[in-house]
């Protein structure tokens, strides 16, 4: 396998994931790994996940050294953490802002938490260049059930739902799950953004995917599976709820954000 130049950046937001950090990265195809360069972004982990990261490098060496490739995919990972954790929204900036500064065409966010498909990133990539997007969400709602047989409860299945709706009456895109952190951006459209304006909390999503539709950049989703376990979630669904309503206020007020 031959090194090539990156087109693809891949950011994993990663908070006290020792548990499925080195799964969501093993899932990573190589094909994909060939053309990228992912940076794991530790906000301030208290667990073992910087160990799990290192574990996953040290196997991610040895398969490279057994297999004798060319190009050592130990390389195209890298490590940062914040001393302190800092929220999602410093974790994405900083993810969107290496993401630009690296050349890629494309930058994606994957949680380390293993909620969305590694292995789809691929087809993700294939979709944001086929099809010329600027934005690309995936939805655990475009398949009816799919949410349901995924484990998601059935409070954020209904306040989604009820969400997305509002939504789409005011945007310009109607998508199926606007609340899915699963998205890859062109660089041509993040560019375009002032990354120190956007929101320091989960909403911050919310915010970009706004930004686009606003501006008329190209947006689409895609179908992913739901994956839902037993982990505490660090959102406060009530402060989101509301982040959100302010999110479709201030798009019903003016043209662009």
């Amino acid at each position: 396998m031959s090194c090539s130049a990156i087109d693809y950046f891949i950011f994993v937001p990663a908070y006290n994931v020792e548990n499925t950090l080195g799964d969501v990265l093993s899932k990573i195809d190589e094909s994909v790994l060939s053309r990228a360069h992912v940076l794991v972004i530790d906000d301030g982990s208290r667990d073992g996940t910087a160990q799990a990261y290192e574990h996953f490098m040290s196997n991610c060496a040895e398969n490279a050294e057994s297999a004798g490739n060319a190009c050592d995919l130990k390389s195209r990972f890298e490590y940062f953490k914040f001393e302190q954790n800092s929220g999602y929204g410093a974790v994405v900036k900083k993810g969107l802002a290496e993401g630009i500064a690296s050349g890629a065409a494309f930058v994606a966010c994957l949680h380390g938490d293993d909620q969305y498909p590694a292995e789809k990133l691929g087809a993700f990539f294939a979709e944001m260049e086929n099809c010329n997007l600027d934005l690309l969400q995936g939805s655990r709602h475009a398949v009816a059930g799919e949410a349901k047989r995924g484990g998601m409860p059935l409070y954020k299945r209904v306040g989604g739902a009820f969400l997305t709706a509002l939504e789409n009456l005011a945007f310009r895109v109607k998508l199926t799950d606007r609340h899915s952190g699963f998205i890859v951006y062109s660089s041509r459209f993040l560019k375009t953004v002032d990354l120190n304006r956007l929101s320091m909390s989960f909403d911050i999503d919310l915010e970009l995917i706004a930004i686009a539709d606003a501006r008329r950049f190209a947006i689409a989703e895609l179908p992913i599976p739901t994956r839902y376990a037993d982990e505490k979630s660090n959102l406060n669904v009530v402060t989101y709820g509301l982040r959100v309503l302010c999110q479709i206020w201030r798009r019903m007020r003016a043209s662009k954000l």
